[in-house]
């Protein structure tokens, strides 16, 4: 079974193996990240750790039981109980609800764990699969693209325990 988990120094491997695995497909809906996000990619992760240890950013990976990361789930930029969320899922995982429930749970986690109370997100025009997800997982938009395409918002309040 997936589980979410924040991402650590050891899961470097399978994260740079879920990038170039997926990397044609993510470009279809979002900007290639570029060579030298491969080349560099154990400074990147050693940076995100950095980061992550700030408590500004909180870096998931959707692992399966093998320890093979199926997406990645992050809120960025936290300050005055909002962050941004963004994610990406594996082509082979996708059309199984596992983003859908992986928001779910990251929705939880930001209210509980990290004291946020709302979200932002933000998709492509036509990235459909994204909007579903985000709709489904109760965010609304006023349906105005802008220059990154259709904004998103959250409210966490109802995941507060």
């Amino acid at each position: 079974m997936p589980a979410l988990q924040l991402l650590r120094e050891d899961h470097a491997p399978a994260v740079l193996a879920f990038e170039k695995a997926n990397r044609a497909f993510f470009a279809e809906t979002i900007p290639d990240r570029g060579d030298d996000y491969f080349t560099e990619f154990a400074d990147r992760h050693a940076a995100l750790l950095a980061e992550q240890a700030t408590g500004t950013c909180f870096f998931h990976v959707l692992a399966d039981d093998d320890g093979t990361i199926l997406g990645r789930f992050n809120l960025v930029d936290a300050e005055d109980g909002e962050a941004e969320l963004g994610y990406r899922l594996a082509e082979a995982a996708t059309g199984k609800g596992l983003a859908t429930a992986a928001v779910r749970e990251l929705c939880t986690l930001a209210a509980n764990r990290y004291g946020l109370t709302s979200l932002r997100a933000g998709t492509g025009v036509t990235n459909t699969a994204s909007q579903g997800v985000l709709t489904r997982t109760g965010f609304s938009t006023d349906g105005i693209p802008g220059p990154k395409g259709l904004s998103y918002r959250r409210d966490l309040r109802e995941f507060a325990a």
